[in-house]
């Protein structure tokens, strides 16, 4: 089942939309602003595909396709954008700004259907929806359920074990620095010391490495941060 957020501050429209879409199946989640909406896109379980308008408080959604765009984790996403504005110019700016589609208001339900089933058919789309579950060797972390195993063995985490094991399997074989951790893990506005990456870390290695003082799965790169091999 495909998760679509909605970020919309037109309760009526955000609400309809929310219906239709949950009658076809989908899982449905709005923000009505724009830093809520991207507080659900950094969440655990990010959407896989956003419904965005351009005109919101807080946070406006150019910005926002931006962020998502200049993000690793959340690069993949399809965005469409919804914008009271028909202009050729304005929807130059919105693909340029990393939109993957552009339907000006008022349109009509089908058509909206129509185009978030092509955006859902692209096969790295369906790729990354499918990621439920990330493996490496014998470690295997569901998303879902939010468990870890080694073998056939359960490892017990917290829940920001859980999450920064995660974020590190999801951009497996990349530098992940300290910055970008805290960040993804602990918030994009939350202040905490850098040393409680460090911290989480040890205690990630203690139970899903097989020698901790020589960890093989998540690997340190001296001077910038972190990297999970696997």
């Amino acid at each position: 089942m495909a998760r679509i957020l909605i970020i919309e501050d037109e309760e009526n429209l955000a609400n309809n939309l929310a219906d239709k879409l949950r009658a076809e199946g989908y899982s449905v989640s709005a923000a009505a602003d724009g830093e809520a909406g991207l507080d659900k896109i950094r969440g655990e379980q990010p959407p896989d595909l956003i419904v965005l308008d351009i005109m919101l408080p807080k946070l406006d959604g150019l910005s926002i396709c931006r962020m998502v765009r200049r993000d690793p984790a959340t690069a993949h996403i399809p965005i469409i954008m919804l914008t009271a504005r028909g202009t050729e110019v304005d929807k130059i700016i919105g693909l340029e700004s990393g939109a993957d589609d552009y339907l000006p208001k008022p349109f009509g339900l089908g058509e909206f259907l129509a185009r978030i089933r092509a955006l859902l058919r692209r096969p790295g789309v369906r790729s990354a929806m499918q990621q439920d579950e990330m493996e490496s060797d014998d470690l295997r972390l569901n998303m879902t359920g939010r468990r870890v195993f080694k073998g056939e063995q359960e490892i017990k985490l917290s829940n920001k074990e859980f999450d920064l094991l995660a974020e590190l399997m999801r951009n497996r074989n990349a530098v992940l620095s300290r910055d970008l951790i805290l960040t993804k893990v602990w918030g994009y506005d939350y202040f905490v010391d850098k040393r409680t990456v460090d911290v989480h870390i040890r205690w990630l290695r203690e139970k899903i490495e097989d020698d901790p003082s020589n960890p093989k799965r998540i690997v340190t790169v001296r001077g910038v941060g972190y990297r999970f091999e696997g």
